[in-house]
């Protein structure tokens, strides 16, 4: 019985879990973007903006006059919802296993653009290096711990 067959089949497919999965990642995706952008214009913009100054790459310091807020809002989005991916996909769930995964994932993510931007640009010392890795990894660890604090939240 083709009906039948078809109606098992029909029965047994379900959307619940591939929208429960977008949501989850829409929700700790746009949580962490947001976090992302607050977290890194307080570091970046104020409290480190004069130490970036001072240890520009032999290229000077190239900072806009007029920042693009948009795009600038638009990459910290994007680092979230990769953030909320990865944290989906390893079944991060928890505020400390958000911070260690976060911490890892932004110390491997920051270290390879760094570096290599380092060995083709002339954007960064040597000093820049490192502080841009050290703050870089510093946010992704709260931001982190928060995106897998989100996704424990929204499982409960």
């Amino acid at each position: 019985n083709k009906s039948l067959f078809c109606s098992k089949i029909y029965n047994s497919i379900s959307l619940k879990p591939f929208i429960m999965s977008i949501r989850k990642l829409l929700t700790a995706g746009t949580i962490g973007g947001i976090l992302f952008f607050l977290f890194g214009w307080v570091v970046y913009d104020i409290l480190l903006k004069d130490y970036f100054f001072k240890h520009s790459g032999a290229a000077g310091h190239l900072e806009r006059i007029d920042i693009e807020m948009t795009t600038v809002f638009l990459g910290s989005l994007l680092q979230g919802y990769i953030y909320a991916y990865v944290f989906t996909k390893a079944n991060v769930e928890s505020l400390k296993a958000g911070l260690i995964t976060g911490g890892i994932l932004g110390f491997l993510m920051i270290s390879a653009f760094d570096c290599m931007m380092y060995g083709t640009t002339l954007i960064l010392s040597k000093h820049s290096l490192v502080a841009d890795i050290l703050a870089s990894t510093s946010i992704a660890i709260v931001v982190g711990a928060i995106i897998g604090w989100v996704l424990y939240k929204i499982k409960k």
